[in-house]
């Protein structure tokens, strides 16, 4: 059953605030210019700037920060588009569904929700792109292929993007896209996401920063894989997941902890 948002910051705040407790000793120059910080969702206030846009991607940009984590629907017509939500109404006060509309109409009716392509243009190469593939029923899932393939074209997998999934087999469908750029992310429990990404060879795990051990991080690093973390919003839990060779960190406030890097 989906965690309420509410409770799900709750649990966010608490866990970093214990953390941001507990001193962490300033990461080397070589780790910190090796750190990579991911926006989530971009840079936004949901107030402002609307997750999921181009003006919040564009301010990722602005804060340097190395990555841009965004969630992918398709369209009726199968056309990826960027929105977390299967409806439009958190967001975008729309009361429709994503999957319900052609992309012809959702550009007119809510033209702040970018699609896929656009955003693989404006941003790939620039920054790195995490893309979160929404679990969806697919009843052509060679064509939601295709069409993501298309929209990523100019872009090389690992290099420029990855593909990320709370449910593994979604990433299944996608054949035209190589195990290296394939995440697991493991909501609760990583130690069987872990042991997935492992027996398959993908790229690589991520999960809340309170839930990864040491021994997970160093088990895929020998494995030539990388690890994620989230959601850090104070330097000391930015320190800590540097410290342990965390590979990606993504955050709500990685505009701010940018600063903390130099």
């Amino acid at each position: 059953m989906p965690i309420p948002i509410v409770l799900e910051r709750g649990y966010l705040r608490l866990t970093d605030f214990i953390f941001h407790h507990m001193h962490q000793p300033r990461p080397s120059p070589e780790r910190l210019a090796r750190s990579r910080l991911i926006a989530h969702r971009g840079e936004h206030d949901n107030v402002t700037v609307l997750e999921n846009t181009l003006p919040a991607f564009e301010q990722a940009v602005a804060a340097g920060v190395w990555g841009i984590e965004m969630d992918v629907r398709w369209t009726r017509d199968a056309v990826p588009v960027v929105i977390h939500d299967a409806d439009l109404m958190r967001v975008h006060g729309v009361a429709e569904r994503v999957d319900r509309l052609t992309w012809q109409v959702l550009r007119q009716r809510v033209p702040a929700v970018p699609g896929l392509a656009e955003v693989a243009a404006r941003f790939g190469g620039r920054m790195h792109l995490m893309l979160e593939i929404k679990p969806v029923t697919w009843p052509d899932p060679a064509t939601r292929s295709r069409t993501l393939q298309e929209a990523l074209s100019p872009l090389a997998p690992v290099e420029a993007f990855h593909l990320m999934a709370l449910a593994p087999q979604t990433l299944l469908a996608l054949s035209a896209f190589p195990p290296r750029s394939r995440i697991a992310i493991a909501y609760h429990w990583p130690a069987g996401f872990s042991r997935w990404v492992a027996r398959h060879q993908w790229g690589g795990v991520c999960s809340h920063f309170a839930i990864v051990h040491n021994a997970m991080i160093r088990r895929h690093h020998a494995l030539g894989q990388c690890i994620g973390t989230g959601f850090p919003a104070s330097r000391n839990c930015l320190y800590r997941e540097i410290n342990r060779g965390v590979d990606w960190i993504f955050s709500n406030n990685a505009g701010a902890l940018q600063r903390e890097v130099g």
